[in-house]
């Protein structure tokens, strides 16, 4: 057994998983973090007799996080709930469809709401982002790059000939003739930063984790994630220390010899995982990324956190209001830095699956994709209020008779919070997943002239998403224990 010391800072899901990884490894490990609670951007908040989800509220790929905890021989105590239907999707025209996981189930849904050719297509579409995922899952989502060349794999003539390398949009269009179906498969790309017209078809990885595999909750609400993980690295022996924030690191040359505190500690270290934002990960090391453009970020997001006493036949766990505006909202958002002018907004009831959340009524968050804070320069102090009671009119407007009175808002996040919280450019989706910034392009989890630094998170390999986040915390292991 190998006894390198390493510090992984951030106790984030990636950096958790790190811990895991190496620690099943042999590595003695010390997680330094900030903030007094683990998890990151995956975490809760208590509130007045309530518990709200205030990071990623959608959990795919469950079987990473017993991957990472199998990892340090530890079990995996939580209780997953698979969500059945695992979204609703009302649109604009006053429909509304129920998205479930089950081939069977979604084929008979799509029958009732378009017709059986749009469940053919259907059937034709599931084929191919299986087969989509299948390729990717190992050679491009869960391997380490390091040079362009590492694309030159047999798995790339298998992209190519399934389209990967074309736009997800138009590939949902050839198997799916119904606008409302189109964007029912395609809007994840606005995860990853991207419009769907644009994005490459081989983030229908995105659409499959969603609609194939499978929507899962944790009984708890998602703070638990974090906190299960941690609580399993200091099992299997890792020192987890909170409210303690890296100021710097120490360096020898090319060779990082320890980890500085704000406090002033010195923590002596063979390694370290910089499992923070890419920002604050380049600012501790005294480095920029040497790039041909300019690094380019997603777009962010406002986000309500409330509760009512009142229930909507309308929400579901996660429903989706789609807007009639589709192809606008991106332009919007993404290209002009404006407000969406016909907002479709993600509103999450945890409340619907664990009633244990609150103490009586129902927990209600609203997430509305908007401009970060490059794209957009909107005075979030003026118009965060004023925003905030349209998008309640908006909801009010579209089934949910009542809300504004009925819908106390708790907290309300803007891109200008998220700025404060140290998210770089204000959106908590980090880098948007651009040809440029994609798979051997994206930035390496190494780091020029350092020889014992790795990085992990949604900003390196392979991107954002709990998913990619866990496997980005395994990656980053990996390169560690090649050099302890």
């Amino acid at each position: 057994m190998r006894t390198g010391q390493v510090v992984v800072i951030g106790a984030g899901l990636a950096g958790l998983s790190a811990a895991l990884h190496l620690l099943g490894a042999g590595r003695a490990v010390t997680v330094l973090e900030q903030e007094d609670r683990p998890g990151g951007r995956v975490g809760g908040q208590e509130y007045d007799g309530y518990t709200a989800d205030t990071g990623a509220t959608v959990l795919t790929m469950p079987e990473l996080l017993d991957e990472a905890l199998a990892a340090a021989g530890q079990p995996n105590p939580l209780r997953l709930v698979r969500l059945d239907p695992a979204y609703h999707a009302r649109f604009a025209d006053g429909s509304s469809i129920a998205v479930r996981t089950d081939g069977d189930a979604m084929e008979a849904e799509i029958r009732a709401f378009a017709g059986a050719r749009e469940a053919d297509g259907y059937r034709k579409l599931r084929r191919w982002l299986t087969e989509l995922y299948a390729v990717e899952k190992d050679r491009f989502l869960g391997a380490n790059f390091d040079s362009p060349l590492d694309l030159a794999r047999p798995e790339l003539l298998k992209l190519l000939a399934l389209g990967g390398f074309g736009r997800l949009g138009p590939r949902i269009g050839r198997f799916l003739g119904d606008e409302r179906l189109r964007r029912l498969f395609s809007f994840q790309a606005l995860y990853a930063g991207l419009d769907p017209r644009t994005a490459l078809a081989a983030y229908g990885v995105i659409p499959y984790m969603d609609t194939i595999a499978g929507v899962y909750y944790p009984l708890g609400g998602m703070g638990r994630v974090g906190r299960v993980l941690a609580d399993a690295a200091e099992r299997a022996g890792a020192r987890l220390r909170f409210k303690t924030e890296a100021a710097w690191l120490e360096r020898v040359s090319g060779r990082v010899r320890a980890v500085r505190t704000r406090a002033g500690e010195r923590i002596e270290c063979d390694a370290v995982v910089l499992a923070t934002e890419l920002t604050t990960a380049y600012r501790l090391l005294g480095a920029r990324p040497r790039r041909p453009v300019p690094l380019r970020f997603s777009p962010s997001a406002v986000v309500m956190h409330g509760r009512t006493g009142r229930s909507w036949p309308e929400l579901g766990h996660h429903t989706i209001f789609f807007g009639a505006a589709w192809k606008r909202t991106f332009a919007e958002i993404i290209r002009e830095g404006r407000l969406m002018s016909d907002p479709s907004l993600l509103v999450t009831r945890p409340t619907a699956t664990d009633p244990s959340l609150a103490s009586s009524g129902q927990v209600v968050s609203v997430l509305a994709p908007a401009p970060n804070l490059r794209a957009g320069r909107i005075d979030w102090s003026r118009v965060g209020p004023a925003y905030r009671e349209e998008l309640v009119r908006v909801l009010a407007s579209r089934g949910l008779t009542g809300f504004g009175e009925a819908y106390r808002v708790d907290e309300l996040v803007t891109p200008r919070d998220w700025a404060d919280r140290g998210l770089a450019a204000g959106t908590p989706f980090s880098l948007a997943h651009t040809f440029t910034q994609t798979g051997p392009f994206r930035p390496r989890n190494l780091v020029r002239g350092m020889e014992n630094v790795a990085l992990a998170g949604c900003g390196t390999t392979p991107g954002v998403g709990i998913p990619p986040v866990l496997i980005s915390g395994r990656l980053a292991a990996a390169r560690i224990t090649m050099i302890t």
